[in-house]
Parts: C-alpha cells; sequence; structure tokens
C-alpha cells in the first residue's frame, strides 16, 4: 500500500493560512460597510439574551460589528492571532473557530444581561488566545509552547482588561466564554500521534 495524501510545504501552510484569515477580516468589513449602507440593518444579526428566535444568530453574531471603529479594534488580533492558530492546518483551524463561536454564541444567549445585543468577533478572539495559549503544552510542541507565550506577552495585558466586568459596552461575558471554550478546544482538538504508515510491498 502507498501514501496517497497530498503532502504541504511550509510555504503552501503560509499561504494558506495568511488568505484565509485575510479573507475573513475582509468580510468582516465588506459586511461592516453594507451595514452601514442598510441604515444598520445587520445590527439585529446580534444575540439578544434568552430569546428563543435570536438561537438562529449566534453564528452570524460573531461577523456582524457595530460600527466601523468595532471592526477595526477586532482586525489586528484577529489577523495575527488566526493566522497562528491556521498555520497548524486549515481544517483544525475552522473546527476551533467553529467550536468557539457556537459555545460563545450560546453562552452569550444564557448569561448576559436582558436586553443586551451582542456582536462581534471578539469572542473568537479571545477563544484563539486561549487555544493559542495552551495548545503547545497541551500537545508538548516547543514551537506552541513559544508561540503561547509570545501571544500572552503581547496580548495578555488586554484580554485581562476584558475580563473585567465594570467596562460598559463591553461583553465580558463573551470573553469570557470565549476564552473558555478556545482553551476547551486545544484539549478537545489536540493532534494525536500519527501511527506508522504500512510500507508498500
Amino acid at each position: 500500500m502507498t501514501d496517497t495524501r497530498p503532502t504541504w510545504s511550509r510555504g503552501d501552510r503560509v499561504r494558506a493560512a495568511a488568505l484565509l484569515v485575510a479573507g475573513w477580516v475582509a468580510l468582516l468589513w465588506l459586511l461592516e460597510v453594507a451595514d452601514a449602507a442598510s441604515g444598520h440593518a445587520l445590527d439585529d444579526f446580534g444575540v439578544v439574551p434568552r430569546t428563543p428566535s435570536e438561537l438562529v444568530d449566534v453564528v452570524p453574531s460573531a461577523f456582524i460589528h457595530f460600527g466601523f471603529s468595532h471592526v477595526a479594534a477586532n482586525s489586528v488580533p484577529l489577523l495575527v492571532l488566526g493566522f497562528l492558530a491556521a498555520l497548524g492546518g486549515i481544517r483544525r483551524f475552522l473546527a476551533v473557530c467553529a467550536l468557539i463561536v457556537v459555545a460563545d454564541g450560546l453562552g452569550v444567549w444564557l448569561i448576559s444581561p436582558a436586553d443586551s445585543n451582542t456582536a462581534g468577533a471578539s469572542g473568537l478572539i479571545f477563544g484563539l488566545f486561549g487555544y493559542l495559549l495552551v495548545s503547545g503544552f497541551v500537545e508538548r510542541r516547543p514551537l506552541g509552547i513559544l508561540a503561547g507565550v509570545l501571544v500572552a506577552a503581547v496580548w495578555g495585558g488586554s484580554i485581562l482588561a476584558g475580563l473585567a466586568p465594570t467596562q460598559s459596552g463591553i461583553s465580558w461575558q463573551g470573553h469570557l466564554i470565549g476564552l473558555a471554550a478556545g482553551i476547551a478546544a486545544a484539549f478537545l482538538l489536540r493532534r494525536r500521534p500519527a501511527k506508522p504508515l504500512t510500507p508498500a510491498l
């Protein structure tokens, strides 16, 4: 039996990760342009807690922002953290993001204050931070550990500030749930040791 699985070079992985994350951020900006042009009609896709009909907005809410300053604030951390996470594999990255987005949206729906409307990519950003922070340790990968240390050094302070419940207009609940979901994803989606291939005879 021969191994027919496609192999990706390091350059292929870097390009794929960069294109995917850049496209993701570009989509957020395009949606905000559409939102502004429609008189902010897309803001209705945010999550209003404990309203059954709002469950359909759990995923869309992660792509909607309340103004250009909101999406701008999320763009750089999403680009950097998303790129670092995507270097570990595109399918795995998408699975991590899906887990974080769904868990974060459901958590916001459950525990956010009544009559609030929560949207934006910050829950995903906090999740990717948590994922990168611990995944290297979980998988015992030196480069992953180094990435986690660097991420903590650069964004650790702002992450802690984003968890403070005293900030008005900030969903610390979404940040906290996103962070927890990212850490959980590092354990649930950790890379398993590859089984040795049977050599061709």
